[in-house]
C-alpha cells in the first residue's frame, strides 16, 4: 500500500506514516536531541515503534484528518524526520509539531516542513491559529518557529509534569 501523500514542497514530500515507519520512529524517538528537548516517549523496540505510530499519528489521522506526517526527499528516499499538526485536549488550537534526524538538521529542512505544514493549517483543515510548545532551552526550535511568523503566547505546564514550557501561537 501506498502512503498517502499529504503536501510537497520544493524539495520535500510530507506523506502519512505508516506501520511501516517502525525503524524509522525507533531511531528518531531515541535521538539524543530528541529525548532532550521533546522527551522519552519509551520507545526501545520495533514493536513499541509501532504501537507508538499506531496510538498517535495513525490515530490522528483518524480522528482529526492530521497529524504527525512523514517527512522525505520529494524525489524519494529514506525519511529525514516528521512534521505536521496535533490537536492536544489541553490546548485550545493544533499545535505544529516536529523532530528531524541528525543528517537534516541545519539545511532548512525544519523549516521548508513547517511552512509547507502552516499553509495547509487553515484552508485545509479550518485552523484559523496554531500554536508550538516547546522546551524554552531549545534555541533552534523557537529560532525556527519565530521564523516562520510564531510569536511567544506564554506558557504551559503539560497535564502530568511539572516543567513548564514556552508556547508560541500563529495566525498566518
Amino acid at each position: 500500500m501506498s502512503a498517502v501523500a499529504i503536501v510537497q514542497s520544493a524539495r520535500l514530500r510530507l506523506r502519512e506514516l505508516s506501520e511501516g515507519d517502525a525503524d524509522f520512529a525507533l531511531e528518531l524517538l531515541n535521538d539524543a536531541d530528541f529525548l532532550a528537548h521533546i522527551g522519552d516517549k519509551g520507545v526501545r523496540t520495533r514493536e513499541d515503534a509501532r504501537a507508538y505510530l499506531c496510538n498517535g499519528p495513525l490515530a490522528s489521522y483518524a480522528a482529526h484528518g492530521f497529524g504527525l506526517w512523514g517527512v522525505e526527499p520529494r524525489e524519494g528516499g529514506a525519511l529525514l524526520g516528521m512534521c505536521g499538526l496535533l490537536q492536544r485536549d489541553w490546548l485550545d488550537a493544533p499545535d505544529i509539531g516536529y523532530a528531524f534526524l541528525p543528517s537534516a538538521r541545519g539545511r532548512g529542512i525544519a523549516r521548508e516542513a513547517a511552512e509547507a505544514t502552516l499553509g495547509l493549517a487553515r484552508p485545509r483543515f479550518g485552523a484559523s491559529r496554531v500554536l508550538a510548545i516547546v522546551n524554552p532551552e531549545n534555541v533552534a526550535s523557537i529560532r525556527l518557529l519565530e521564523s516562520v511568523g510564531f510569536v511567544a503566547d506564554g506558557t504551559v505546564v503539560p497535564p502530568g509534569e511539572s516543567r513548564t514550557i514556552a508556547r508560541y501561537a500563529w495566525t498566518g
